[in-house]
């Protein structure tokens, strides 16, 4: 195969992966509420919905092996949980969102049903087709992507020509952290490594035999993939910007990804998009139940009975959290993501640096310290904050929610400090 179009194959494949159509009601809202600020926004998402899920690719190039690789350098039962943990979050939270996105744009709008009945048929076809195996899913998944992408690009270019004079006010104390931490909700630096070795194994390398070669189409593949999502992220961003104007404060994430569409494509336009966002929801969902499903099965000496049962616990709670609407769903997951979230970005991160920087206490001690200060941002939306008050004065960009950021990056200089001091000694001779 010709080695440009195999990176351009590659990249399309990456892009699917992070392209979740949950993830199209996350973009518009941090316009609407972003305003004139909206590219101070866009700079924020596009570290924790781009920059980090695309070094998890690379991470697997590097690693070639499967999510527990990740943390086996902490420890083997660290790793061990932090797979677990991985999976029931990603069962919990995005992929019962997917049934209440496709209840709140393909199905409420158009028929009096409560979300609890759409929720029970929505999974019960998840878990029909989780057991089943069909190929039918992978291929609709193939042909949805490029057309939602069509419809999206289409949507972006109506609202830059056609958007109201007039923009709203930011709403946001800090656009640029606020960014960051909506780009959580995507999820995406999670589908990276649970989900990215699937994607490297696939590829075809025929062509591609030693470890720069391969380690040079994934970075190609990654700036196309990044590319295309920051083409579709910031533009419907800007897109919700433009328009923030027309929608009231109080609007829901689906109601302004939706009333943009009709704005710009009209109720004919917006039905279709609705269907297949809706479909698209649907092919994410069976692939999350099935991921986990086979995860289980592994750690179960592959048995089939396994699979079977998680594939049905997965269905059960997809059907009690997906018949929340959207974004309950959104809160609910916050304090799962501050959680887990920091542990992800910095497993990912460790496993991108060269080795030389990043041996077992290295890893220990980084995971260790983003532990420890992330616990007050996690904590912060269980228990009331002003008893937090005292611990978040004295972290660091506690009071934003990203405390840990300051003493990993601390830790990883520290536990590196000669190699780092010889680094900038050569640099220094160089220059």
């Amino acid at each position: 195969m010709n080695k440009t179009k195999e990176i351009w194959i590659a990249g399309f494949a990456l892009f699917s992966l992070f392209f979740g159509a949950g993830n199209l009601i996350l973009p518009p809202t941090l316009g609407f509420k972003s305003g004139a600020d909206w590219w101070i926004v866009v700079l924020g998402f596009i570290i924790t919905a781009i920059a980090i899920p695309i070094l998890a690719i690379f991470a697997h190039a590097k690693l070639q092996g499967t999510l527990y690789d990740f943390g086996k350098k902490v420890s083997p039962v660290f790793s061990t949980i932090f797979c677990f943990l991985i999976y029931i979050i990603a069962v919990a939270i995005p992929s019962p969102r997917t049934a209440a996105v496709t209840h709140e744009m393909a199905v409420q709008p158009f028929f009096d049903v409560a979300p609890i009945f759409t929720s029970i048929f929505y999974f019960v076809l998840v878990f029909l087709f989780a057991i089943n195996r069909t190929r039918i899913i992978s291929l609709i998944g193939k042909f949805l992507t490029p057309i939602i992408v069509i419809i999206l690009l289409v949507i972006i270019l109506i609202a830059f020509f056609t958007a109201p004079g007039s923009v709203n006010p930011s709403s946001f104390k800090n656009p640029f952290i606020d960014g960051i931490l909506e780009g959580y909700q995507t999820f995406d630096a999670i589908a990276g490594v649970v989900v990215g070795a699937v994607i490297i194994i696939s590829l075809d390398y025929s062509s591609h035999t030693t470890f720069d070669a391969k380690r040079s189409l994934i970075r190609k593949a990654g700036l196309i993939s990044g590319t295309g999502l920051l083409l579709i992220y910031g533009g419907l961003i800007l897109s919700g910007s433009l328009f923030s104007s027309t929608f009231s404060e109080n609007a829901t994430r689906t109601e302004v990804l939706a009333g943009l569409s009709i704005q710009t494509l009209g109720n004919l336009g917006t039905t279709f998009l609705s269907v297949l966002v809706a479909l698209a929801c649907f092919t994410t969902a069976v692939g999350v139940v099935t991921g986990a499903s086979d995860y289980i099965k592994g750690i179960c000496n592959d048995s089939k009975k396994a699979y079977i049962i998680t594939a049905a616990i997965a269905s059960i709670i997809g059907i009690v959290v997906g018949s929340y609407e959207v974004d309950f769903i959104i809160t609910l997951a916050v304090p799962a993501l501050m959680f887990l979230y920091p542990i992800t970005i910095v497993l990912i991160l460790l496993n991108v640096v060269p080795n030389q920087y990043a041996s077992k206490l290295v890893f220990r001690g980084v995971v260790l310290v983003t532990f420890i200060f992330s616990i007050p941002d996690f904590l912060g939306f269980i228990i009331p904050r002003e008893n937090l008050v005292g611990i978040k004065s004295i972290i660091p960009l506690a009071n934003s929610s990203l405390g840990w950021v300051l003493p990993a990056l601390l830790v990883f200089v520290g536990l590196n400090f000669k190699k780092v001091s010889e680094l900038f000694v050569h640099i220094k001779r160089e220059l």
